[in-house]
């Protein structure tokens, strides 16, 4: 597993979408993890809206759903209750991922969540956001043309292995994003 904490810079860095700081050392930033992720809280955490992506956003997410792995975090996959074609579900309690979602709140300028350097990890080549929640993580791609968000209960600790087994699914169906002028990405 290749993992990279990151912090994405405040938007003023870059006009069109944050860029990317170096890499904090992966020895002092699993530590932080592994304990923050031992701290979580159990219980059932709001359930996810049922993401609806249309266009181009709507064939990537085809795409990864036809991608996922039958296992991940060694649970098998199932159907999600709401039948939603962007969704899929693996285990119980379930690690649920989202494909074509809005931008979160915390990474966008005026929400009442927004941090300008939010935490994010590397996964095996997939960027993503990491955001705590009562039960668990919940884990949204960024640097991506598609947001996929992806929930993962406390049981399942540390969290963020579900995301090695959709690594591969996510690189191959969800394209990055090219850089633009001034060396971000958008």
């Amino acid at each position: 597993m290749s993992f990279s904490p990151r912090r994405l810079l405040p938007p003023a860095a870059s006009p069109v979408s944050p860029a990317v700081s170096p890499l904090v050392p992966l020895s002092v930033a699993a530590a932080v993890f592994v304990t923050v992720a031992g701290c979580t809280s159990g219980g059932d955490g709001p359930r996810p809206p049922v993401p609806s992506p249309t266009g181009p956003a709507a064939a990537a997410c085809r795409a990864l759903h036809g991608a996922l792995p039958e296992r991940v975090g060694g649970q098998p996959r199932a159907e999600p209750e709401s039948g939603a074609p962007y969704a899929a579900v693996w285990g119980d309690p379930a690690i649920e991922l989202g494909c074509g979602v809005p931008r979160p709140g915390v990474l966008t300028p005026g929400s009442e969540q927004y941090n300008p350097t939010p935490d994010l990890a590397e996964v095996n080549g997939v960027p993503w956001l990491l955001e705590e929640q009562e039960g668990g993580y919940r884990f949204t791609t960024v640097e991506r043309t598609v947001f996929v968000r992806v929930t993962v209960p406390d049981a399942y600790a540390p969290e963020i292995n579900a995301l090695v087994d959709l690594a591969d699914a996510v690189r191959g169906a969800i394209p990055a994003e090219k850089p633009r002028d001034g060396g971000g990405t958008g």
